[in-house]
């Protein structure tokens, strides 16, 4: 255990905290929850790789941290009704067909390592950043309704395009 796995598992102990808040309406905290998480995941990667303190478990958690905060956060968004849930239904879509695809490759005995593609790393700040964008509108009480538009339909094609790459990568994997 060092410090970057450290700074991860307080982003894990974050969902609970930004969920909490979007359920009572307390979004400034929620941005203020969503905001730490973020720095704590710049700066534990930051950390692990400059300081030679990269592990295995940290390399596990890191992805399970952020696709934990992420799916909660859209999932609380969507059920609350401060973002349609057809935006969530897709986020959260998209990575359980990845995750299943690796656990089927896995159990026919063709494992498959994921590798971040251009489109995926673009779509996780759209998905990011239209997340912190309705929390700082609610939160703040600042008008940012045309941004958040926008976003949330960047979220949904680069969602789309993203699972579309993978799902093309996972079949030529199992083709081959």
């Amino acid at each position: 255990m060092n410090i970057p796995n450290l700074l991860t598992l307080l982003r894990i102990l974050l969902v609970p905290v930004v969920v909490w808040a979007i359920s009572q309406g307390q979004m400034a905290l929620a941005l203020a929850a969503f905001v730490i998480a973020g720095i704590t995941d710049a700066v534990d990667g930051y950390i692990a790789k400059h300081f030679d303190q990269q592990t295995e478990l940290g390399a596990y958690l890191d992805p399970l941290a952020d696709k934990t905060l992420i799916v909660s956060i859209y999932v609380s968004l969507a059920i609350f009704g401060f973002i349609p849930p057809w935006v969530a239904i897709l986020v959260v879509s998209r990575d359980i067909m990845i995750v299943g695809a690796v656990v089927l490759s896995t159990l026919i005995e063709r494992p498959l390592t994921i590798q971040p593609l251009m489109v995926s790393k673009a779509n996780t700040v759209a998905q990011i950043v239209f997340a912190a964008l309705v929390l700082a509108s609610k939160g703040l009480k600042i008008d940012l309704d045309w941004a958040i538009l926008v976003c949330m339909w960047a979220v949904a094609v680069l969602t789309l395009a993203s699972a579309g790459a993978y799902l093309v990568s996972w079949t030529r994997h199992m083709a081959n």
